[in-house]
């Protein structure tokens, strides 16, 4: 068994809860809106089991957090993810699964494929990371393996979604959905090929097309973008290398002499018809939106020069530092002319933040707005950008408080593109204590209109949703 007393990936607020709970009548400070109707929902890592040796935060057992606000009262609930390495490990009552970060040996690469990977279970599927309502339903995702359906407002497990059997390849953590045309779009990296796997899943819930994307290497790619008429693809020197992995080194590692390019496709093209770009080299983990503008294509993602190993090694080696001071992900903008294959860069500030989010009813579309976090390096807040008249907004959390991703929420009959508010989770480090906050949009740097106190501590987890209360109220006919 693990000594988890050095590992901050076990420790503090990042340490997991282990009771379900069902609570309603919370204690609201301020005023929920009266039209806001809906449940927030966040997934992230919490390990039902101590680890068997090694540990990092992406490898914890899935939960979500659920707020259901109506009529200007909230209730929580939150629920593990149970996926079917959950369900072995809660049968046996101890940890089964080790971590990728555990040292590799001969036998272990020599009967895995990523065939057998997925059907022996040697990785656990912990649905962990994000989540997507498309076709009426609610999926739980995990990068690296297929999603799971999730009953709500009940936040059950319903199982493994595979699409009739026809989903044959990885699933991404963030697919996105057309607000137009009702498509999902998505795809699936392979570790073991230089390949990427496009699928499109139309408006009616049917896995309709797949298509096969050569790249250069076996890469992790975490998110990717989508324009009306175009799909973006990232590929950068993120590489997964077995082989070095038996050398004793980290098996995903960012080679940056190996450069970097963008790949362009029609939306339902075959792969082999992507166009590349080469871009200056650096990494991707999330994309704010991308549209077109003329002959091109745009792309504001927050990116980062560099990506420290340390991240990718067992984090009670590392002295306390989770990710290293070499990570600092800042807005960027691309422009790629489809036309004559110029590419223009430009960072936009020098703010470390993540987890970037849109309205959702302008994904693939121009927007003048976007919200990211900031990251823990510094003052914590979400942030407000401006892209029209080239400014931002911070909402600080205050003292010793930390925030997550915050996402966007639009007023019924929304006037304006930021007409809504922007809802996350906080963290008070000092009391322990964790609040759901709503925030007006349009008055961003105002204090919260209404801080939903949480009964149980809520750990820092990665995405949300909102699931609006129309939609609720269907489920429970």
């Amino acid at each position: 068994m693990s000594d988890d007393t050095n590992n901050p990936f076990l420790s503090g607020n990042f340490a997991p809860v282990h009771e379900e709970l069902t609570v309603l009548d919370l204690k609201v400070t301020g005023k929920v809106p009266p039209d806001l109707d809906g449940m927030f929902i966040r997934n992230g890592p919490n390990p039902q089991f101590p680890p068997i040796k090694n540990y990092h935060w992406f490898e914890g057992d899935g939960m979500l957090h659920g707020v259901r606000l109506r009529e200007g009262a909230a209730s929580y609930r939150n629920r593990y993810i149970r996926t079917r390495g959950w369900q072995a490990e809660n049968a046996c009552g101890k940890g089964l699964y080790g971590s990728f970060l555990d040292p590799l040996n001969i036998p272990t690469v020599l009967r895995t494929s990523w065939k057998a990977v997925t059907r022996r279970d040697l990785m656990k599927n912990t649905g962990n990371t994000a989540l997507v309502y498309h076709d009426g339903r609610l999926l739980a995702l995990w990068e690296a393996g297929e999603p799971h359906e999730i009953e709500i407002p009940e936040l059950k497990t319903v199982g493994a979604y595979r699409y009739d059997g026809r989903l044959k390849h990885q699933f991404t953590a963030h697919p996105k959905v057309d607000p137009d045309t009702g498509e999902m779009l998505l795809f699936g990296y392979d570790p073991f090929k230089p390949l990427i796997s496009y699928s499109i899943v139309n408006a009616d819930g049917q896995l309709v097309s797949t298509t096969r994307i050569k790249v250069r290497r076996p890469i992790m790619m975490h998110d990717f973008a989508i324009t009306p008429r175009y799909t973006i693809f990232m590929d950068m020197p993120f590489t997964f290398n077995v082989m070095r992995g038996l050398r004793g080194q980290p098996v995903i590692k960012f080679e940056p002499e190996l450069g970097a390019r963008f790949g362009i496709l029609t939306r339902h093209a075959k792969g082999e018809d992507i166009k590349w770009f080469e871009v200056a080299t650096g990494f991707v983990f999330h994309t704010l939106n991308a549209y077109e503008e003329g002959d091109e294509v745009v792309l504001v993602a927050c990116r980062t020069d560099k990506f420290p190993d340390s991240f990718f090694t067992p984090p009670n080696s590392n002295n306390g530092n989770i990710i290293g001071p070499e990570w600092k992900p800042v807005m960027y903008r691309w422009r790629i002319n489809m036309t004559t294959g110029a590419v223009r860069e430009e960072q936009l500030d020098d703010v470390a933040c993540d987890f970037p989010r849109v309205n959702d009813h302008f994904v693939g579309k121009k927007m003048r707005y976007g919200y990211t976090a900031s990251l823990m390096t510094g003052p914590n807040a979400l942030i407000k950008y401006d892209y029209e008249h080239g400014h931002q907004e911070f909402h600080p959390h205050g003292p010793n408080t930390i925030g997550g991703e915050g996402v966007f929420v639009p007023r019924p009959n929304p006037k304006t593109e930021d007409d809504g508010w922007v809802i996350t989770y906080v963290h008070d480090e000092e009391s322990n204590q964790s609040e759901l906050i709503i925030i007006e949009a349009a008055d961003f740097s105002a204090p919260p209109v209404a801080r939903v106190q949480i009964p149980v501590r809520v750990p820092y987890g990665f995405h949300g949703a909102w699931i609006a209360g129309d939609i609720l109220a269907a489920k429970t006919q």
